[in-house]
């Protein structure tokens, strides 16, 4: 009897906590809560960011208080090891209303990344992401003078109204190179690829893979490309060199004098041409093993690619987009 009173007397300890306090004075961790998450996909969240110790007492006492479907989605700011009650309290009221949520999506440049900044965010972006103490480009490889194309990471940010913009760019610059210090190298440095070269690899790799098994195989076609000294011809470049992200592009903008023009250029671009994704970083850090060395639409998908190693096997592929689309009144032959 005595051992089934501990049992129960350590369930109850571990249920309601009431030693633990609020977190408000111990550090604090970011974490967000997708829309649509359950209580265990909330507990096993909070208990791997160190916010509560037990996943299991979380939904528990969650399912008895019958709060289970009071938590809100959002971005918040948690205190380590706060009780289970703190916790539930915290995310049943939902995020401060005070708070921006800043989403950057991947890929994206400075020029367009500064177009959607919400105005309670003081200060320029383009200004703020030239140059920051907090990261210097030059350690990863970059020339003087680059900015911090590239280095800004995209995901969603949480800040307070009134913050000056510069607090986002450091959010940004923080997470990579958190991020970018998970990536192995080892590959990369055996095909003497400085760290901004996988960078700029890397911002390609995001705008030309719309499916995620592709990024590797892109990331491939770009490297063999260059050892064959071969022009890497990727559009995306020249859409940053012309901030031409949405048209299609012209005659004469395909044939601009720009450094960031592959078609007419050979080897990298000077740098980034947007801030990539981890995925892309790491399919830029360890290419597929492949000879590939040219690409196009596939008809008929949704954004995936027909590859090819010889030049005839491209234009057969080039041929048949071309049909493709004649058919269809010059429209783009595929299917989103």
């Amino acid at each position: 009897m005595l051992a089934i009173g501990l049992v129960a007397a350590w369930f109850l300890f571990s249920l309601f906590q009431p030693l633990a306090g609020d977190g408000r004075g111990d550090g604090r961790v970011r974490v967000s809560v997708p829309a649509g998450a359950g209580g265990g996909t909330i507990a096993d969240l909070l208990e791997r960011r160190g916010v509560i110790g037990s996943s299991f007492f979380f939904q528990a006492r969650a399912r008895i208080s019958g709060r289970s479907g009071e938590l809100k989605p959002g971005v918040y700011r948690l205190g380590e090891g706060m009780s289970i009650e703190a916790a539930l309290d915290t995310l049943a009221e939902g995020p401060a209303p005070n708070v921006l949520r800043v989403t950057v999506p991947e890929g994206r440049s400075r020029r367009e990344v500064a177009r959607t900044v919400p105005s309670q965010l003081r200060g320029d972006y383009l200004t703020a992401t030239r140059r920051s103490r907090r990261l210097d480009p030059t350690r990863y490889g970059a020339p003087r003078g680059a900015s911090l194309e590239g280095f800004l990471f995209p995901s969603t940010y949480e800040l307070k109204k009134g913050r000056p913009v510069s607090a986002l760019v450091g959010e940004q610059l923080g997470a990579f190179k958190s991020q970018f210090g998970r990536v192995d190298l080892r590959s990369a440095k055996r095909a003497r690829l400085t760290r901004y070269d996988v960078l700029t690899i890397a911002s390609m790799v995001e705008r030309e893979a719309q499916v995620p098994r592709e990024r590797r195989l892109v990331a491939a076609v770009i490297l063999n490309r260059l050892r064959e000294g071969i022009p890497l011809g990727i559009d995306a470049t020249i859409r940053y060199a012309t901030n031409n992200w949405d048209r299609p592009l012209t005659r004469s903008q395909l044939q601009i004098r720009s450094p960031f023009n592959t078609r007419t250029n050979k080897g990298l671009p000077p740098g980034p041409i947007g801030s990539p994704g981890l995925d892309s970083i790491r399919a830029a850090a360890k290419p597929a093993r492949s000879g590939f060395l040219f690409y196009v639409v596939k008809p008929g998908t949704c954004g995936e690619h027909d590859f090819s190693r010889t030049d005839a096997e491209f234009q057969a592929d080039v041929a048949r987009y071309n049909r493709e689309r004649e058919r269809r009144g010059g429209k783009s032959p595929t299917k989103c």
